[in-house]
C-alpha cells in the first residue's frame, strides 16, 4: 500500500473520529439554553452520519438543482443521450422527481424512498459510478407547507444528495428562490454550476460567479447548449466543447475512488456549517455569560473590600496584645543578654508591679484588694490577648445582611439574564456561602497573622540591630559601674594606699544609687521608646499590606460558587466547541473533493438567527 493512499486513509479515519467527539461534545449535560440549542442541531445532524454510513459505497447521487425553465430535465437528457426526462423552457414540467440509474441498482443503498421518486434505469457509461436525479423546480407558486408540493418534494431529496447540477439562464441566475435552496442543501453537497441555454443567451458566468463569491467556491462554471448536445448525440458524435467538459467531469472527477472522499468533504462542510451557526449563536450568548463573570469579580471585590477594612481596623484595634506578642517573640529570638533583660523587665512590668506591691501588704484587707487588683489585671490582659486573636473571625463575620443580599440580588439578575439556573438570590444559599467563606479565611488569616509576627520578630532580632542596642545601653551601665567601682576601689582605698592619690574620697552613697538608677532608667525608657516604636510602625505596615493583600477577590471565591461554576463550565463548553471548529477546517484543507467541483464556503449571516 502505497504512502499516499496510508495517508488518505488515516484523513477518513480522523473523519470518522470526529463523529465520535461531536456526539460526545453534543451529549454533554449543559442548561445554558446556547448550548442546548447547539447540541440539539449537532444531534440532528449526527443522524445524517447513519444515512452517509449506509450509502457509503453506493454511487454518487447526482441532482438538478434550478429554477422554472432552467433547463434541468434537457441536461439531464443531454447526459444520458436519450429522452428520460420531460423537458419544457416556461412552465415547470419536473413535478414528479426522477432517478435514472443503472439496472439492478437497489435504492436502499441510496437511502432514497423509491415510492418518493420516478425510476428509470439506463444502461450507459455515465451512470456507471452515480446516478442522475432530475428534481422539482423549487421556484413555483405553490404553498411550500403544503404537502406533496414541489418544495416539501425537493427538501425531502436534497439531504440525499451527494453533487448538484446548478442550471441557471440569463433570467435565472439571480432567483432568490433558488438562492434560497441551494444555501440549505449546498452545505452537505458538492456543486457544479452549469449555464443552460447557451444556443439562445449571452454569457453570464462572470456575474454569476461575482453573485456566489463570497458565498461559494464555483470551481469549473460550465455555458452548455443541451439541444445540440442532444442532437449531436442522436447522430453518434462524442460530446463536445463545454458539454464535452461537463461530461469529462462527471465521468472521471466522480468515480468510485472519488465517492468517499467526496461524500466525507460533504459531511464536513456541513459539520462546518453546523458549527458555525452554533458559533454565532453562543456568541450570542457569551456576551451576558462575560457580563455575569465581570460582575461576580466585581462583587467579590466588594466584599473582599469590606472584608479587608473591617479587619484592619480590628488588627489596629487589638495592635497593644499584637505588639506583646511580638516583644515577647523578639526576646526570644534575642536570648540573654542585657538589653534583652531590660526588655523582659518591659514585658513582665505588670507583674514586677504587683509583686512589689504584694511586698508591702500588711493587713487582709490589702491583700484583698491586691487580690481584686491584680485579678482584674489578668483578666483585662486575657481579654485583650483574646480579642487580638479573634479579630479575624470578628472581620470575617463583618458582613452585613443587607450587603449580602444587595450582591446576591445583582448577581442572580445576571445570571438571568445569560440564562442560567442558580440560587443566588436564596437568603440561605448567601448564609451559607458566607459561612463558608469566613471560616476559611480565619484559617488563613491567622496563619498569616502568626507568620507576620514570626517575621516582624526576625526583622527586629537580626545581629545588626542586636549589636546597636546592646551598644547603646551597655555604654551607660559600663559608665556607671566604672564610677562606682573606680571610687570604691581606687579612690576611697587603693589610690591613698599606695600613694597615687593625696587624700581618700568617700564612698558613694545613696544619692548616686539612686541618680545612677534614674539615668538607666530613664536611658532604658528612650531604647525602649525607640525599639518599640520601631516594632510598632512595622506592625501597623505589615498590618496595612496583609489587609490590602486580602481585599483580593479570590479570598471571597466562595461566594456566588454555583453560578460560578456554571460560568467555567460554559467556557470548557466554548473552548470545546472552538477545538472542533479548528479540527474540521484543518480535515476540510486537507481532504477536500475535487478541484473543478465548488463548494459552500461560509454559510449566509442570517443563518444563526434560523
Amino acid at each position: 500500500m502505497s504512502h499516499e493512499m496510508l495517508t488518505h486513509l488515516g484523513l477518513l479515519a480522523e473523519v470518522d473520529s470526529l463523529s465520535t467527539e461531536l456526539t460526545q461534545w453534543a451529549d454533554r449535560s449543559s442548561k445554558w439554553p446556547p448550548a442546548r440549542h447547539c447540541q440539539a442541531l449537532v444531534r440532528r445532524l449526527l443522524a445524517r452520519v447513519d444515512t452517509l454510513r449506509v450509502r457509503l459505497d453506493a454511487p454518487l447521487v447526482v441532482a438538478t438543482l434550478g429554477g422554472t425553465g432552467t433547463g434541468k430535465s434537457t441536461l439531464v437528457n443531454a447526459l444520458l443521450g436519450a429522452e428520460v426526462s420531460q423537458a419544457g423552457r416556461q412552465r415547470p414540467t419536473t413535478r414528479q422527481p426522477t432517478l435514472v440509474c443503472r439496472p439492478g441498482l437497489r435504492l436502499s443503498m441510496l437511502g432514497i424512498d423509491p415510492d418518493a421518486v420516478v425510476v428509470i434505469e439506463r444502461d450507459v457509461p455515465l451512470l456507471r459510478d452515480l446516478v442522475l436525479l432530475d428534481c422539482p423546480d423549487p421556484d413555483t407558486t405553490e404553498n411550500e407547507a403544503e404537502r406533496g408540493s414541489n418544495l416539501a418534494k425537493l427538501r425531502e431529496l436534497l439531504p440525499h444528495c451527494d453533487v448538484l447540477l446548478v442550471t441557471a439562464t440569463q433570467q435565472k441566475y439571480r432567483s432568490a428562490r433558488v438562492a434560497e435552496e441551494l444555501a440549505s442543501a449546498a452545505a452537505g453537497a458538492r456543486l457544479v454550476f452549469v449555464q443552460t441555454h447557451a444556443d439562445v443567451e449571452a454569457d453570464i458566468r462572470e456575474d454569476w460567479q461575482r453573485t456566489l463569491s463570497g458565498e461559494y467556491s464555483t470551481g469549473e462554471m460550465f455555458y452548455v447548449d443541451s439541444l445540440a448536445a442532444i442532437a449531436e448525440s442522436r447522430q453518434g458524435l462524442q460530446p463536445r466543447g463545454e458539454f464535452g467538459r461537463l461530461v469529462d467531469l462527471l465521468t472521471r472527477e466522480l468515480t468510485v475512488a472519488a465517492t468517499h472522499r467526496i461524500r466525507r468533504a460533504n459531511f464536513l462542510d456541513l459539520v462546518s456549517e453546523s458549527l458555525a451557526i452554533c458559533r454565532q449563536r453562543v456568541a450570542q450568548g457569551m456576551t451576558q455569560v462575560e457580563q455575569l463573570e465581570a460582575a461576580i469579580q466585581e462583587q467579590r471585590t466588594r466584599l473582599a473590600a469590606r472584608l479587608t477594612e473591617r479587619l484592619r481596623l480590628e488588627l489596629l484595634d487589638s495592635r497593644r496584645s499584637w505588639e506583646s506578642r511580638l516583644v515577647s517573640e523578639v526576646t526570644a529570638h534575642w536570648g540573654f543578654s542585657p538589653f534583652a533583660c531590660v526588655l523582659r523587665v518591659y514585658q513582665g512590668l505588670g507583674g514586677l508591679v504587683a509583686g512589689a506591691a504584694l511586698l508591702r501588704v500588711r493587713s487582709a484587707a490589702q491583700l484583698a484588694l491586691w487580690g481584686a487588683l491584680e485579678g482584674g489585671r489578668r483578666l483585662r490582659a486575657r481579654r485583650h490577648d483574646r480579642r487580638a486573636s479573634e479579630a479575624s473571625v470578628r472581620a470575617a463575620w463583618g458582613w452585613e445582611e443587607a450587603d449580602l443580599r444587595t450582591s446576591a440580588i445583582i448577581i442572580d439578575g445576571y445570571a438571568a439574564e445569560a440564562g442560567i439556573e442558580c440560587h443566588e438570590g436564596n437568603p440561605a444559599v448567601v448564609q451559607r456561602e458566607a459561612g463558608s467563606v469566613a471560616a476559611s479565611f480565619i484559617g488563613d488569616a491567622s496563619a498569616q497573622l502568626r507568620t507576620v509576627v514570626q517575621r516582624q520578630a526576625a526583622r527586629h532580632s537580626g545581629w545588626f540591630t542586636r549589636l546597636r542596642y546592646e551598644f547603646l545601653f551597655t555604654i551607660v551601665l559600663v559608665a556607671l559601674l566604672y564610677r562606682f567601682a573606680r571610687n570604691f576601689f581606687f579612690d576611697s582605698w587603693l589610690g591613698p594606699e599606695l600613694g597615687l592619690t593625696s587624700t581618700a574620697q568617700p564612698v558613694l552613697g545613696t544619692d548616686f544609687f539612686l541618680g545612677a538608677g534614674l539615668v538607666l532608667a530613664v536611658w532604658s525608657g528612650l531604647l525602649l521608646w525607640f525599639f518599640t516604636s520601631r516594632l510598632r510602625r512595622g506592625l501597623t505596615a505589615e498590618i496595612n499590606e496583609v489587609a490590602q493583600a486580602w481585599s483580593s477577590p479570590k479570598f471571597t471565591a466562595g461566594f456566588f460558587a454555583e453560578a460560578s461554576r456554571q460560568c467555567r463550565e460554559i467556557h470548557a463548553w466554548h473552548d470545546e466547541l472552538a477545538r472542533l471548529i479548528a479540527q474540521v477546517t484543518d480535515l476540510q484543507a486537507r481532504l477536500a473533493g475535487p478541484e473543478l467541483l465548488g463548494y459552500r464556503v461560509s454559510p449566509r449571516s442570517e443563518a444563526g438567527s434560523e
